[in-house]
């Protein structure tokens, strides 16, 4: 495969995602690395997970290296995991298993087996890198180790919508303070809801607009929409819902009716 996209809660401060790029530059010249994001929140897996899901299907076929492994060195399997649209190596926490079933659903996997490197807190420049160097120059997957079919998979966000009400895990909080939920616009149809609604935090809950894009409201006010994944996610048109609602990517958000809709 001519490419190898690059997925890490790395960084950008320091030379964890150089040393990778030096490791298949070495190994594979040829190949292309495509930088998905190496700003994924330091140890948040469902994040990488979703961010990773929602950008391969607009990537070229390729191998999808991806690594926020707070296991590392532990006795979690590095696996690849084979798709009829690309292959993906990383840690077997769950990580890899979403962005799999956004390529066409797992078809095979296997363990990377081998010695141990002799850094136990660098995977994924000891084992993972090579690995997907060695798969872009078109090593088989099967020739890491043995097959494997029990691969971890993430638990399910929580998602439950009752009448005039939606409670949603967190996705993710883009660059911009825009908060991406579980839950789908289908999920906020069961509610009923419409027109001006409440979007609550553990700290705070302030009034919002379901609409479309951001100019739907004024500057500063807050916007409930479908964004671009097909998640609802909440913003505030020219600031950051996440501020305002003191929200992470590890947080929980309730929508109800506004106590002033009519």
């Amino acid at each position: 495969m001519a490419w190898i996209s690059f997925t890490t809660d790395y960084g950008l401060r320091d030379g964890f995602v150089a040393a990778c790029h030096g490791v298949i530059a070495r190994l594979a010249p040829e190949a292309r690395v495509l930088d998905v994001t190496h700003l994924v929140p330091p140890q948040q897996v469902r994040h990488g997970a979703a961010v990773l899901a929602q950008t391969v299907p607009y990537l070229p076929e390729a191998v999808h290296l991806a690594v926020v492994d707070p296991g590392v060195g532990t006795a979690r399997r590095g696996v690849v995991v084979v798709t009829a649209h690309g292959l993906l190596v990383g840690p077997d926490n769950g990580l890899l298993i979403p962005a799999a079933d956004a390529l066409g659903g797992v078809t095979a996997a296997y363990a990377l087996d081998g010695p141990e490197p002799a850094y136990a807190t660098f995977h994924g420049r000891d084992v993972f890198a090579p690995a997907a160097a060695r798969l872009a120059r078109g090593a088989a997957p099967g020739s890491f180790g043995p097959a494997l079919e029990d691969l971890v998979r993430l638990p399910d966000p929580l998602v439950a919508a009752f009448p005039s009400k939606l409670v949603s895990d967190v996705l993710t909080v883009d660059h911009f303070g825009n908060v991406q939920l579980a839950a789908t616009p289908a999920d906020l149809e069961l509610t009923g809801l419409t027109g001006t609604v409440t979007v609550h935090s553990e700290r705070i809950a302030v009034p919002a607009e379901l609409g479309r894009t951001f100019a739907d409201v004024p500057p500063g006010a807050n916007l409930v929409y479908p964004d671009s994944a097909g998640r609802l996610s909440v913003a505030v048109n020219g600031g950051s819902a996440a501020t305002v609602l003191g929200l992470s990517s590890s947080g929980e958000c309730t929508i109800t009716a506004s106590p002033t809709a009519s």
